[in-house]
């Protein structure tokens, strides 16, 4: 904030809240100046935040929102930023109201995000608990496969890794688990869904878990029956690609150069027209956060970052594949946290 000439800081975005001070209700503004920072809640949070709230002094209100603002305009700072990314319209509006008519320029746009640039990278303790949300996750996997074979319904198969996963201690999934099979593994993002699981063909299990506040996230695709020569040669070029791409990760080489990484192997299989997305994101508190791994991102990769690595294959009304580990930034390459086999599995 000093470096930067800002005097006040209004925190709004649950994970900075979180990252910050460690508070993890859903309702709560962090307000920073040079020499104080003050972490607003309601009443319902009351004893959470006594539990939870470091390097911050908690005010219980009503008003969470407006009094963040009143205290940062009572504090003396000339000027307090707000993250443009994670406010909406109405918020400013509001915060804007809640102060008096000549003071209602106090809050301005960061230039650039703050709080998210500090998670970019994750430090010792990060790494542990994302190290183990990654293990728990690849376990998962393991006690699902020999459960797996025809006739049994997509939600099943969710609804098992959910359970076990609660069971062996996961605070929740990091996000809705994506169960798709025979022709809807062509769905990137294939929810479950009543259908069964069918005698031949692919199924893309993608999944991850919460684990004391961080995410985990990994695909794998497995194949029931037995493949064409098309099947095993699109799933040998996407495991190439994932490959290629984790081996590119290195402290220096940008977002960019990853993906493209992944893209020449897919395009030299001639089936790069069939990869839809990005070649991975970051991950940590969030499920999806920076930095971006894209062709058109120009982020330097630094040790502690953790990102995805995720390239596929979707060739729509036909079948899917896709290959996804989270992989952390080492001074010397790139480490695997979700080592479950990524070679070629049919049921």
């Amino acid at each position: 904030m000093k470096q930067r000439g800002i005097e006040g800081l209004l925190i709004t975005h649950l994970p900075d809240v979180r990252y910050l001070c460690g508070f993890s209700g859903s309702n709560a503004a962090l307000a920073v100046t040079s020499s104080r920072a003050v972490m607003f809640t309601d009443g319902r949070y009351l004893a959470q935040a006594q539990l939870e709230t470091r390097a911050a002094r908690i005010v219980i209100t009503r008003s969470v929102r407006e009094e963040s603002c009143r205290w940062l305009a009572a504090s003396g700072a000339k000027n307090c930023a707000f993250d443009p990314e994670t406010t909406t319209v109405a918020d400013l509006a509001l915060y804007r109201k809640a102060l008096p008519t000549g003071r209602r320029r106090l809050f301005q746009p960061l230039t650039e995000p703050l709080v998210r640039n500090l998670r970019l990278v994750k430090d010792e303790d990060e790494l542990r608990l994302m190290k183990q949300a990654a293990l728990l996750t690849v376990g998962l996997f393991h006690a699902l496969l020999p459960q797996l074979e025809p006739g049994i319904p997509e939600t099943t198969v969710a609804a098992t890794l959910e359970h076990t996963a609660r069971v062996q201690g996961a605070e929740g999934m990091s996000f809705e688990t994506i169960v798709a099979s025979g022709p809807r593994s062509s769905l990137p993002h294939g929810r479950a869904t009543h259908q069964r699981l069918p005698r031949k063909g692919f199924l893309t299990l993608d999944f991850g878990v919460i684990l004391k506040g961080y995410c985990s996230d990994m695909t794998r695709t497995v194949f029931l029956g037995q493949p064409t020569r098309r099947e095993r040669f699109t799933y040998d070029a996407v495991r190439e690609a994932q490959q290629a791409a984790v081996e590119a990760v290195k402290p220096g080489v940008s977002c960019g150069e990853v993906d493209e990484a992944a893209r020449s192997v897919l395009r030299k299989a001639g089936l790069a027209e069939y990869f839809t997305h990005s070649t991975g994101h970051g991950v940590g508190l969030e499920i999806h956060e920076a930095p971006r791994i894209a062709a058109d991102q120009s982020q330097s990769l630094l040790p502690g970052m953790v990102v995805t690595i995720e390239p596929g294959v979707y060739i729509a009304g036909q079948f899917g594949v896709r290959i996804e580990d989270m992989v952390v930034v080492t001074r010397s390459g790139g480490q695997v946290l979700t080592p479950a086999s990524t070679g070629w599995m049919h049921l």
